[in-house]
């Protein structure tokens, strides 16, 4: 080893040595004594069965995978305790972790029945009530010191990219451990190191709507700090500049070995390097031998336009393939047909099923609505979004090729006085729920879908929801406001009025529209044919009148007697606070997917709903009940 790795190897070493002096002397990041949740008496029966609780930790079997749910004791005594340490350590660093936490927290909460306590490397909770499963309670935040990026912008859309990509690994753990560590580099040259963890008695869903929701306090707590930590009682994540978890224990690639020190060392190197340089000869050769042989390829084929279609992983199918597939397009295989054209079920000759929409000639939508919804699609992948399996485009045949999702559409059970029936407020509070995590992750991702409606949510043999038809979409920047529309495509009905008046587009354009589909979830009635005896008001305006009045549970449908009041209305609170006319005034899905993860948490009174009184010729453009077509969005982006 070079004096050059010893010197790197003892630097290492010695801010090892730093780190672990720092944590000693901090031993924990925060804690948290319930107070509201009541307090035991000294040698009490509670007391007693919390300190044997905490005694077994030390004699507990050591497992690889760092979660404890524990409980000791009877009925009101009870003590149940749930403990989740790092999932890159050793066990008998988190054990060691664990029984530091029970000496403190002793110190620290000495009488209350609930407490929390986090440290570096573990945190522990307990409570006189279960907690399995339970996402109330405490948070901390803990911004890295006063140190600034240079550049917000571009280091937070590093960041966001980075957190959101670890949130599905992590969330698609298994029962033990749902971890995920990574890193990016930023412009000019912030690497950013971050770790993402959950306990694993939440479900991927729920995983996934706890980290989203932390991710909600960064412009608050961590806006451009070079590093940040933000935990709860069921989630937690942390950035920072530097690497500051255990790459090894989490499945990275090891680092290479040095060479052997021995007397052939320097003829070994000579042999490496020519093996190297010509191996390296070769490489470069093949490589521009297959570059001239795509490029007489691609001379040779057909062009859309200049801007070719940049397909990501979306494959390519010759028409013969689908038309085949699909039986010549027969009558017998159409799903359902749309503004842009029809779809049809498929069979490939693997035994695949497919669902391949077919642009009709005059549906309006051009080559470049085609390429943008090949482009969007190509890139996206998430459970609540339906996945593009591929494309076709041959002569003036336009096909998408998308997976078959065998439940059709939300408006087909949804609004079918037979199939609505099959939605119990379980399954329906399912959907509003994967609607908003959809929805969230495109806006992430700097997507507006611009067309959201029940016709345009699929539902798979599960009944998971997943948003289609991204002909619409739009990119915006990251610190963009709005957008302007030279020509207005959409549903009226769904449409918000910024856009359907003066074609302005936000992410809150989809805002609107999730809370015009709420409302429909939640009556069961279509808002823009909606009827209610001889009421000539509109879902929005008719929830909004009797929100106003207190007679709410009306606009309830009434197959959903069996469902949870509390929870029904709180959607209804949630829907009117996304429909308010006030762009400003309405959430961002960041706040939606928090408050319909979070009960606890206290909603505002909405204000102004759009169009409650404007004017009749305002209303009548609005309520209008059909698809709109007028061409393609060309934004013109405004700051």
């Amino acid at each position: 080893m070079g004096s050059s790795e010893k010197f790197f190897s003892v630097s290492l070493f010695l801010a090892h040595l730093l780190i672990i002096s720092v944590s000693q002397e901090n031993p924990f990041l925060s804690y948290s004594c319930s107070d509201d949740k009541g307090n035991f008496t000294t040698n009490s029966t509670y007391e007693t069965n919390l300190n044997h609780l905490f005694s077994t930790f030390t004699a507990n079997s050591e497992n690889d995978y760092g979660f404890y749910n524990v409980s000791f004791g009877r009925n009101s005594n009870k003590v149940y305790s749930i403990v989740l340490c790092r999932g890159d350590l050793k066990p008998d660093v988190c054990l060691n972790c664990i029984n530091n936490a029970t000496a403190d927290l002793r110190n620290l909460c000495p009488n209350q029945t609930e407490a929390i306590v986090w440290y570096e490397y573990c945190m522990l909770r307990y409570s006189n009530h279960s907690l399995w499963g339970d996402t109330h309670g405490p948070s901390f935040f803990m911004p890295a010191g006063n140190n600034i990026v240079t550049d917000v912008s571009i280091f937070n859309s590093a960041l966001s990219s980075l957190l959101y990509s670890l949130t599905d690994r992590a969330a698609s753990g298994g029962s033990l451990r749902k971890f995920a560590t990574g890193s990016a580099m930023t412009l000019p040259s912030y690497p950013i190191y971050a770790l993402v963890q959950c306990t694993p008695d939440m479900s991927k869903q729920g995983c996934t709507s706890c980290l989203y929701g932390s991710f909600t306090q960064i412009p608050q707590y961590c806006n451009g700090k070079l590093g940040c930590r933000v935990g709860g009682t069921s989630c937690y994540f942390r950035f920072e500049t530097f690497s500051f978890y255990n790459a090894t224990a989490v499945g990275s690639s090891p680092p290479v070995s040095p060479p052997p020190s021995n007397g052939k060392e320097s003829n070994s190197f000579r042999y490496t390097i020519i093996v190297v340089v010509s191996t390296t000869g070769s490489l470069i050769l093949i490589i521009l031998i297959c570059i001239c042989i795509f490029f007489m390829v691609m001379k040779s084929k057909k062009k859309v336009e200049t801007d070719e279609i940049k397909t990501g992983e979306a494959l390519q199918y010759d028409f013969s393939t689908i038309r085949s597939a699909t039986s010549n397009f027969s009558e017998t295989n159409k799903l359902g047909e749309g503004g842009f054209g029809a779809v049809y079920k498929g069979r490939l000759a693997n035994g695949q099923e497919i669902a391949v929409k077919r642009l009709s000639m005059d549906s309006g939508q051009g080559d470049i609505e085609f390429k943008n919804e090949v482009q969007l699609l190509a890139k996206l992948e998430h459970i609540n979004l339906v996945r593009l399996n591929g494309f076709c485009l041959e002569g003036n045949e336009r096909l998408l090729v998308y997976e078959f999702v065998p439940n059709l559409s939300l408006d087909n059970f949804l609004f079918d006085s037979m199939k609505c029936t099959e939605l119990d407020w379980d399954k329906r509070y399912k959907i509003i729920e994967g609607v908003a995590q959809g929805l969230l992750y495109l806006h992430n991702l700097c997507v507006i879908h611009c067309d959201l409606k029940a016709s345009n949510i699929l539902l798979d043999a599960d009944l998971t929801p997943k948003i289609s038809d991204f002909g619409m979409a739009r990119l915006f920047a990251m610190d963009q406001t709005h957008a302007s529309a030279s020509r207005i495509i959409g549903t009226y009905g769904y449409m918000a009025p910024e856009y359907a008046i003066n074609g302005q587009v936000s992410i809150k354009t989809d805002v609107f529209s999730f809370g015009v589909l709420i409302l429909e979830i939640v009556s069961g009635q279509k808002n823009n044919s909606f009827q209610h005896e001889e009421n000539e008001l509109d879902l929005v305006s008719y929830t909004w009148k009797n929100w106003r009045e207190g007679t709410v549970p009306s606009i309830v449908d009434p197959n959903l007697r069996e469902g949870s009041r509390a929870e029904i209305m709180r959607c209804i609170h949630i829907a009117l606070l996304c429909v308010q006319e006030i762009v400003a005034q309405r959430p961002t899905m960041a706040s939606v997917v928090l408050m319909l993860s979070s009960n606890s948490m206290n909603l505002p009174a909405p204000s102004h709903l759009a169009f409650m009184d404007s004017t009749s010729q305002s209303n009548t453009f609005y309520l209008q009940s059909q698809d709109v077509n007028l061409g393609i969005i060309t934004p013109s982006i405004q700051t």
